[in-house]
């Protein structure tokens, strides 16, 4: 799968996904991540991307005709959806994920300033992303979160793609208890259950334990550990 970012800061994303699950997709061929620079598009010798806003206003508006150009250039090489992330669009689920998933690539448009012109919305873009009610300086940390997610369900990224059902929000419960040696710690224990041995006792108490965070529904409270 082929992910293409456009953003006036490109240079962010290669740190983040040097390394982990997604810098290893890439380096085995399973994954492309490309980011541009907006600017590159920019008809001016000053590499101007945004102006004023028509009607007056606070800030600044990003143009259209730098994005459309970006868009067509990379279009040819990847035919995916385009993706501007912003915080009124459709919130970024586990189910929306694997739907991209399922996409050759995904063409993705970071906002800056007040906003984008809304004739790249209306002429230009897919969908529309948000990763939560609230507003951030830009669309480059959402695109990554988006990356990763979107990322981590292509086949053969995850090693063991059995985790990827153990995954929070993946089934009906979402995410368990996890713990790792030692069995004692600061006077935490580990469940009795989990050192049985008993797998199909091991799968009930996994699911009768499991966790959630939808709809402000609370975690598994603290006082249901173990303490020895």
């Amino acid at each position: 799968m082929r992910f293409d970012v456009v953003s006036i800061f490109p240079e962010v994303f290669e740190p983040v996904f040097r390394r982990g699950v997604v810098g290893r997709a890439v380096q085995r061929g399973l994954l492309e991540l490309h980011a541009h620079d907006l600017r590159d598009w920019a008809t001016d010798r000053h590499r101007q991307v945004d102006d004023e806003p028509f009607g007056g206003g606070a800030g600044m508006v990003m143009k259209p005709e730098p994005i459309f150009a970006a868009v067509d250039a990379i279009r040819p090489v990847n035919p995916g959806p385009v993706v501007l992330m912003e915080p009124w669009g459709e919130v970024l689920t586990q189910d929306l994920a694997g739907e991209l998933a399922r996409q050759p690539g995904l063409i993705v448009v970071c906002g800056r300033y007040e906003g984008i012109d809304d004739r790249v919305r209306e002429g230009l873009a897919d969908r529309e992303i948000s990763v939560g009610d609230y507003v951030l300086s830009g669309g480059e940390i959402p695109a990554m979160v988006l990356i990763d997610v979107v990322a981590r369900l292509v086949p053969e990224v995850i090693g063991d793609e059995a985790s990827l059902g153990q995954d929070a929000f993946a089934g009906p419960g979402g995410g368990f208890p996890q713990y790792t040696r030692p069995a004692q710690f600061r006077g935490f224990g580990v469940p009795e259950v989990l050192l049985s041995g008993d797998h199909a006792a091991i799968e009930r108490w996994r699911r009768d334990h499991a966790r959630t965070t939808r709809k402000g529904e609370p975690r598994l409270a603290s006082a249901e550990r173990t303490i020895r």
